[in-house]
């Protein structure tokens, strides 16, 4: 019988931000991170002994956890979040409300009611710390340390009984609380490197490796290797070629390994799924056996484009290319190469955090097997990969996805006739390889290398780096040992594809800033190793543009038409708004089906509209807002309700309102003075009388009585707030919602309120 097997591949990554020269870390993720997922994501396999898998450790991820375990990590973060709370500057008070509550606010604070509290309380000054700083006392800053790091820690630590014992005390910890939590992280991180070697020691696991500093080979052999895979693209004015560069970091990665783990890997992702023939021939000839990147890059190098049906599925011609193990065989060259699907993996990053994980995890079992189906009926085996990032997506489960993680690997234990094997194990096994001879350069983001190169900032990063590396060319012979070591190093690092993440348009994050300024310290510290001083250009920020705010709140009474015919810009000024940050996160492929949403209320009706990421999709989804009304202290909302609309052919064909079963409402059951109205043609729109949520205005500061002004506010009107989120699904899976988590808050003032700007 033909055999199905999965290859699960987690890259687990962070960039370098220690500056080699001060010893300082720039970010804490590495620390995080390595609290909160690591340990856990291999551990978590001691009860799935036959589901084997691949993991992906990034030498400047291992380098820097070694540093902290060492104790010999210089982390101002850390160092923040362990002092006395009594003993901190003012300038250090900032620095903790700026980065403590850097963290996902439903998954990570919110589970954590003290420290969602204090997130509240942050947010009610701007989220600004020099205007916070003021309203936070000692005591709020040492419950802040404390939570802001076990928020952090994995659910395998949590079970500890001590630090159960901390979390049930929910504020009001001491400074021996604090200094527990501090010390008792390094004994935690200690814990993560060990039990990858374990693991791959039982053979549970392969540990594949990626070059040194994370750079995009193919455009360190060469930037023209832009342009091969994006024809047109604007290139740097300068062109910069160092294949002993790529040579250097992909040796150094392998000799890490080996070092770290006990075994040379046999296998390596390369950073961002990047190939190229060029950067081939250097792995082949450090006798690296396999490699793997995306089915775009396939596409691209066989002249096929795997399109799917709307179920997800490909046609049995190309189902047969995907789930395959090809072999690249060009000149002196050979390479076995394994191919993500990337539907699949997308799956995991980006939908299946908002279904029940049980569902979630039948799912995707069911997905994988059906997309092997037309290649098992021919009677060959099928490898069907799925390849994504090991910790960022996490962040977006509640409890780091443990619960469908769980569900998803039991339910791979019970498959019958499916295999989840180590890449090498599937190669050994395999039978009818594919054949590759040539292969057009690209990575796992559009077969091409456009996140990284061709935008402005891209490009004069680029620069930046080829000048300072013919710098080190022209003067390191004149230099000391180890001054050569220092530069070359911070070369090395300067090549790595983080820093270009960040820089053009595609990405944005709350720490940009940081990562600019951590690049060009690189850079300058190339020239001061040397003994010289840095160009001007790099005390100039190469970052730039604004990002539009994500959230503006409600400033007075609307009273928009309900026609979905966008835009009266005019009927909704006054409203609040939420837009979609496209270029968020550290995570790329999520599809974005929503640009912003809009919600208001008057003194009867709550109104809401969204705005589509471009024109109304084609493919037939569902809409859905949910409402929720709430009174100041209650622990639960008053009234919830869900507001359902089915779109069929780019047309409305039928709405609902969902609440309590004995209290659903319905557009033929609604009453004649309370209308409500749903309309889509453009852009979707909505109005709900508030009387359904139990909610009526006048419960503002400057009213705060029923919603006539007078005394004894009746049930209806005790409400203080409504919330509110939209989502898209389509076949049944979440597929974009504003906002991604939370809810747009709405006060229920009085319209004197608002004239009043209460």
């Amino acid at each position: 019988m033909p055999a199905l097997r999965l290859i699960l591949l987690w890259h687990q990554h962070q960039p370098f931000y220690k500056d080699l020269v001060t010893s300082e870390y720039r970010l804490p993720w590495v620390r995080l991170h390595a609290l909160k997922d690591y340990y856990g994501m291999v551990k978590l396999l001691d009860e799935f002994p036959n589901v084997h898998q691949n993991f992906n450790l990034v030498p400047s991820l291992i380098t820097q956890i070694q540093d902290y375990v060492a104790g010999t990590a210089h982390d101002p973060f850390l160092r923040v979040a362990a002092k006395p709370a009594t003993d901190l500057t003012l300038q250090e008070r900032q620095f903790a409300l700026q980065y403590l509550f850097q963290a996902n606010p439903v998954n990570l604070i919110g589970r954590y009611p003290r420290y969602r509290e204090l997130w509240e309380r942050f947010g009610e000054h701007g989220n600004s710390a020099e205007r916070a700083e003021k309203y936070f006392h000692p005591e709020h800053f040492t419950d802040l340390q404390v939570l802001s790091q076990i928020a952090w820690f994995d659910e395998f630590f949590l079970e500890d009984k001590e630090i159960a014992a901390l979390i049930k005390k929910e504020r009001n910890y001491s400074l021996e609380d604090q200094r527990f939590v501090i010390a008792r992280e390094k004994e935690l991180l200690g814990k993560v490197l060990p039990a990858y070697a374990d693991a791959a020691k039982k053979g549970s696991v392969e540990i594949s490796a990626t070059p040194f500093y994370h750079p995009i080979l193919p455009l360190i052999c060469d930037t023209n290797a832009g342009a091969a895979s994006s024809p047109g693209l604007p290139l740097p004015q300068n062109r910069f070629r160092h294949p002993e560069d790529a040579r250097e970091q992909l040796t150094r990665a392998l000799d890490l390994h080996q070092q770290v783990f006990g075994v040379r890997p046999k296998g390596v992702w390369p950073s961002e799924g990047s190939v190229s023939e060029e950067a081939l021939a250097i792995a082949h000839s450090l006798s690296v056996e396999w490699m793997a990147t995306d089915e775009g890059v396939l596409g691209r190098s066989t002249g096929l484009f795997f399109a799917r049906d709307g179920n997800g599925r490909l046609p049995a011609h190309l189902a047969e290319r995907l789930y395959n193990i090809h072999r690249y065989e060009n000149g002196g060259s050979a390479m076995h190469m394994v191919f993500r699907d990337h539907t699949l993996s997308d799956l995991i990053g980006f939908v299946y955090s908002g279904m029940p994980p049980g569902e979630a995890a039948q799912h995707l079992l069911r997905n994988i097997q059906e997309a092997a189906q037309p290649v098992l009926a021919q009677g060959r085996d099928a490898v069907v990969s799925v390849i994504l990032d090991g910790e960022n997506a996490w962040e977006y489960y509640p409890k780091s996805g443990r619960e469908f993680l769980r569900r998803f690997y039991d339910a791979l234990q019970r498959a019958p006739g499916l295999e989840a094997v180590t890449v090498s194990e599937a190669i050994a096994r395999h039978r009818n390889f594919g054949s590759l001879t040539s292969l057009v350069p690209g990575s796992w983001i559009n077969a091409n290398f456009n996140v990284w190169i061709g935008a402005p900032e891209d490009n004069r990063a680029w620069d930046y780096l080829y000048q300072a590396r013919e710098f080190y060319a022209q003067n390191a012979a004149r230099a000391s040992e180890a001054q050569r070591k220092l530069a070359f190093e911070e070369l090395l690092i300067a090549e790595g594809s983080d820093w270009n993440w960040w820089y053009g348009p595609e990405h944005h994050s709350a720490n940009d800033r940081d990562f600019d300024e951590l690049y060009r310290t690189h850079l300058s510290n190339v020239y001061q190793a040397l003994g010289a001083a840095p160009p001007d250009a790099l005390s100039q920020p190469i970052t730039g543009g604004e990002v539009r705010p994500a959230f503006v709140p409600q400033t007075a009474y609307i009273h928009p038409r309900i026609t979905g015919d966008k835009i009266r810009y005019f009927e909704w000024m006054g409203a609040a708004s939420f837009s979609s940050n496209q270029r968020a996160g550290a995570m790329h492929g999520k599809q974005f089906l929503l640009d912003s949403v809009y919600a208001g209320i008057d003194a009867t009706f709550v109104y809401g509209r969204l705005d589509f990421a471009g024109s109304v999709p084609d493919a037939d989804f569902e809409l859905v807002v949910n409402l929720e009304s709430w009174a100041s202290g209650e622990a639960r909302p008053r009234r919830a309700l869900r507001l359902r609309a089915r779109v069929q052919e780019r047309k409305l064909t039928e709405w609902k309102v969902e609440g309590p079963v004995e209290e659903t409402v319905s557009a033929a059951a609604r009453k004649a003075e309370e209308t409500a109205e749903v309309a889509l043609l453009r852009n979707f729109e909505f109005r709900l009388p508030l009387a359904w949520l139990l909610a009526l205005p006048g419960q503002g500061a400057g009213n705060a009585g029923s919603g006539d002004g007078k005394a004894g506010a009746s049930p209806v009107a005790a409400s203080s707030k409504l919330r509110l989120r939209f989502s898209l699904w389509q076949n049944r899976l979440p597929m974009d919602a504003l906002p991604v988590e939370g809810w747009i808050e709405l006060e229920l003032l009085s319209e004197w309120d608002f004239d009043a700007g209460l």
